[in-house]
């Protein structure tokens, strides 16, 4: 195809106003105007021409090279592939257009056989659009993605284009999720002095109607109390981005994940800690809980066990406390998958809640299908539940619903998980022990597995994990009991001569204090025995 280099000026004609062009007497210079080319492309699908022109060059040299560079990217596609010749065309035309740099023939080569896209005008938003309407997932998931897509992510990188977007772009992000994070802070700092500033003036009284009038209006402007975005929040949103740029990199899309490389804070889980009597009395004295995650010990889960023997739900606290079923799992819980003869019940389904709509669903992996072993008193426990529940079932009639759940409201439909969490919370308050979250009855059954010496695989089968490693990083909380007993044996296995020598010492003590006993004894027993001796006569 037809190309070519051109010099040319913008000089103009005092007089008439119009561009010389190449009439222009300066032209003979060669430090005067500048050089240009323009390339003939491949023309549009319904046949009208178009080119690539650029201009500004100082030399014809710098001009030239262009002209060869634009020549060697047409020169990509073969002659008998019209959809690359047309691929390559609309590149050029897109780089002409945005003045953007030519692309590297090598990378442009590469691209075009492993069938990426060329044009890049695609944005981060547009990906996040597309990908988000073809994931097919939950809706509880789907609504976590599209919660970071919508508040996070498009908002502060949606207008990158996606072949662009670098770590730079990310660190920014995040740098500015903090400083908003910041703002907050004080914003609801602000707002809560204010209030308490309000709580303290009198009611009665004008100048104080008045005064408290005018605060409430400030209190008014103030923009309202907001949750700051955690570092789990953090860390869910750069998880989101990443799984969406994998994506397009499957697709060919892109070739870098900037989202793989950012580094923002680390998230560090809560570490399960016990209810000792120490950590009770402190809790009892500041109201604060020494960890987020707080594991009963055998003796409160029993306490707590005993308060709610009467309660409708007994047989679900007693369920999770035991064999450690999520919240979502016993109260999705099928009777058709719950065996009592052969003491067996398979996790199959929950129910999962979003917002505060429900639905059932499947476990969210495949360690989550599994079946649990029942021993004999939690299988009387449900028996006796069966029977309360096909009484209820009767006195119901026409107006049960049939769920077919182990557990169910009074009339047979779903329980909802948030007011089975609010249930249990109330009854904690009630039994006056220190508090725990539902989950945590789930710690604690971990908990009381590993303490009885079961081994890890089979507690970690029964809790649905699919690593062991999992178990022992956020399940396995020390009784006092347990950890006594492991630094008892643990200080028996080394050999310390001071040890020995205490040791020996000791003995020798014991010994010592026995022979001083038995000697009194002895002068004791002789000392009797001469005032029972009557004097001879």
């Amino acid at each position: 195809m037809k190309g070519s280099t051109h010099r040319r000026c913008y000089c103009r004609d005092p007089k008439t106003g119009k561009p010389l062009g190449k009439n222009c007497p300066k032209l003979s210079g060669r430090k005067h105007g500048s050089y240009s080319i323009r390339q003939e492309l491949p023309p549009h699908e319904d046949g009208t021409r178009r080119s690539f022109s650029r201009a500004g060059y100082e030399t014809l040299k710098a001009a030239q090279a262009d002209l060869d560079h634009v020549r060697a990217l047409l020169g990509l596609a073969d002659a008998d592939d019209p959809e690359g010749i047309a691929l390559i065309a609309a590149m050029l035309e897109e780089v002409c257009d945005e003045k953007a740099p030519l692309p590297n023939v090598e990378e442009t080569r590469r691209r075009l056989r492993s069938g990426q896209d060329l044009i890049g005008r695609l944005t981060v938003s547009e990906w996040l659009d597309r990908w988000l309407e073809g994931k097919r997932i939950r809706k509880s998931g789907l609504s976590r993605y599209e919660t970071d897509i919508r508040v996070h992510l498009k908002p502060r990188i949606g207008h990158h284009r996606l072949d662009r977007l670098r770590v730079s772009h990310l660190s920014e992000m995040f740098t500015a999720i903090a400083d908003a994070n910041a703002e907050i802070l004080e914003q609801n700092a602000q707002r809560r002095n204010a209030v308490a500033e309000l709580a303290d003036v009198p009611w009665k009284g004008p100048e104080n109607r008045a005064r408290r009038k005018s605060m409430k209006a400030a209190i008014d402007a103030m923009p309202p109390f907001r949750r700051v975005t955690g570092p789990a929040t953090r860390l869910h949103i750069k998880a989101t981005l990443r799984t969406a740029l994998n994506d397009a990199i499957g697709q060919q899309i892109i070739t870098f994940n900037p989202a793989a490389h950012v580094e923002i804070d680390l998230v560090r889980k809560p570490k399960a800690l016990v209810w000792t009597d120490e950590r009770i009395a402190k809790w009892r004295q500041t109201g604060e809980k020494p960890s987020p995650v707080m594991v009963w010990t055998p003796e409160q889960t029993g306490a707590f066990l005993d308060f709610v023997a009467e309660d409708r739900l007994y047989a679900m606290w007693h369920l999770i406390a035991f064999r450690g079923l999520r919240r979502g799992e016993a109260c999705g819980q099928p009777w058709s998958e719950t065996n009592l003869d052969t003491h067996f019940l398979t996790v199959s389904s929950q129910l999962v809640q979003d917002g505060w709509d429900v639905e059932t669903s499947e476990p969210k992996t495949d360690s989550g299908h599994r079946v649990i072993a029942l021993d004999d008193d939690t299988v009387k426990v449900l028996k006796r539940h069966r029977e309360r529940q096909e009484a209820d079932r009767e006195e119901w009639g026409s107006a049960w619903v049939d769920t077919g759940l182990v557990f169910t409201q009074e009339d047979g439909s779903w329980l909802h998980p948030g007011k089975v969490t609010d249930l249990f919370e109330r009854l904690i308050a009630a039994s006056g022990l220190p508090p725990i979250r539902l989950h945590d009855l789930r710690h604690g059954a971990a908990t009381l597995m590993l303490a009885a010496g079961i081994d890890v695989k089979i507690v970690s089968d029964t809790l649905g994990h699919s690593d062991t490693r999992i178990t022992r990083d956020i399940y396995q909380s020390v009784l006092p009991h347990v950890g006594k007993n492991a630094a008892e044996a643990t200080a028996k296995l080394v050999p310390l001569q001071r040890k020995a020598e205490a040791e020996q010492a000791a003995r020798k003590a014991a010994k010592a204090a026995k022979k001083a006993k038995d000697k009194a004894k002895t002068q004791a027993k002789a000392k009797k025995k001469g005032k029972r001796k009557k004097p001879n006569k």
